[in-house]
């Protein structure tokens, strides 16, 4: 037997409908903030990712030659697209642009819990913006989206890249080589971090002062130790956040998210059903377009792992109910069954979710066939009520029948 993939998976219709309910959640909060849905392609020129990532992405990706010569790859994340596609088409729109995607992303590392070779992701991008506001608005964003989808226990850490960029670059960090270190630092990865830091000449007491820093956790009085525009920029974030609503928003420092072309505020989020593994959301302040060809254009963002915080609402113990069909549609005998699929395409045009049988099956077996379909009411068409214009229908939840006129079932399932 021929499986799917390792690291990928099938949904069947009921993990299907609870997906898309939470997917339309998340949709609908974005919409509520005044974004709108994009689509990009699943594959894009692998350069498009080495440009944003570096070379090193090349062992996670899948890439290949197409036919015509070209490096493809599918898609690991959703920004760079994004971007690109900002630069193609909607660099003259008005600014801030702000837009919303959700889609396949695959990387090729270990699956394990939660995390996959193809994965999906539900992101959000305000382009055009560099001010506290903007920052404070893609939080405020991105908590809403959580708090939607009914996670209980979860916390939002925002930190500011640019207080550790300055740091180890007074310790003498070359700057050609801080995405390297910052990347240590991001995972709290110390003893891999030392013989690096080491080898460029940064003493081991200023080790031990950025490693505090990066375990800097807190209030706002953890601003104290954030000196000059970083500070102030964080303040002003935090302001606007309470003023949206959002006052549990903790200040880390530690905060790295590893990525080169942050260039602000960054936060995470993380929901601590899932363990060791509880990162769930991650953004912040990025500027992208330069390397694709566009102008430089500050922007922030943020990507809201989906597999990972449906596995998290999953440990909470949140349930979903499938929502199941209105009404199906019963023949009592044989010389009914084209009058039966007059009845449900009725139901059909007037927009009741309304399946028949199409198996010829029994009354008893058919009946026992709609509970398992969860259908509301089962339409019983016979010979009889035919003759009156009616049907009987039956309250599946109750089991209670009543002869129903065809020209009002409509109303009665509706209503």
């Amino acid at each position: 037997m021929i499986q799917c993939p390792r690291g990928t998976r099938d949904f069947l219709p009921d993990e299907m409908e609870r997906r898309r309910f939470y997917e339309n959640r998340l949709r609908h909060t974005a919409r509520t903030f005044g974004f709108r849905e994009t689509e990009t392609p699943i594959f894009e020129d692998a350069e498009l990712f080495i440009l944003r990532s570096g070379t090193n992405v090349l062992n996670e990706l899948y890439a290949f030659e197409d036919k015509g010569g070209r490096q493809i790859a599918l898609r690991p994340e959703m920004t760079a697209p994004a971007v690109r596609m900002f630069v193609n088409g909607m660099s003259n729109d008005p600014k801030p642009i702000k837009i919303f995607y959700f889609g396949q992303c695959f990387r090729y590392e270990r699956p394990q819990s939660g995390r996959y070779r193809e994965f999906f992701q539900f992101g959000a991008e305000i382009i055009g913006g560099a001010t506290p506001e903007t920052d404070a608005e893609a939080i405020a964003t991105a908590a809403a989206m959580i708090k939607e989808l009914g996670l209980k226990d979860y916390r939002i850490r925002m930190g500011h890249i640019g207080v550790l960029r300055q740091r180890i670059a007074d310790a003498g960090v070359p700057k050609e080589r801080t995405a390297e270190v910052l990347q240590k630092l991001d995972k709290k990865l110390y003893d891999e971090a030392r013989p690096i830091m080491a080898d460029m000449g940064v003493s081991e007491e200023e080790m031990e002062d950025i490693f505090s820093l990066t375990e800097t956790v807190g209030g706002t009085e953890v601003l104290d130790r954030v000196p000059g525009e970083a500070g102030d920029w964080l303040r002003q974030v935090v302001a606007y956040l309470e003023a949206a609503g959002v006052t549990d928003v903790e200040i880390d420092l530690g905060v790295v998210r590893g990525l080169d072309y942050y260039t602000g505020m960054v936060f995470e989020a993380e929901a601590p059903a899932l363990g060791a593994e509880k990162q769930i959301c991650g953004g912040g302040s990025y500027t992208l377009s330069e390397l694709f060809g566009g102008e430089k254009v500050f922007s922030t963002g943020f990507a809201i792992g989906f597999d990972r915080i449906l596995l998290a609402l999953e440990k909470e113990g949140a349930t979903y109910q499938p929502e199941g069909m209105d009404a199906y549609v019963v023949a009592v005998t044989d010389d009914v069954r084209i009058e039966a699929a007059k009845v449900v395409a009725s139901l059909r045009s007037a927009g009741v979710v309304a399946d028949v049988d199409i198996m010829g099956r029994k009354m008893a077996k058919a009946l026992k066939f709609a509970s398992s379909a969860r259908a509301r009411y089962a339409v019983i068409v016979g010979a009889k009520e035919l003759e009156q214009g009616s049907v009987t229908l039956r309250d599946m939840s109750s089991g209670e029948q009543e002869l129903v006129p065809i020209d009002a079932l409509v109303q009665k399932i509706k209503g």
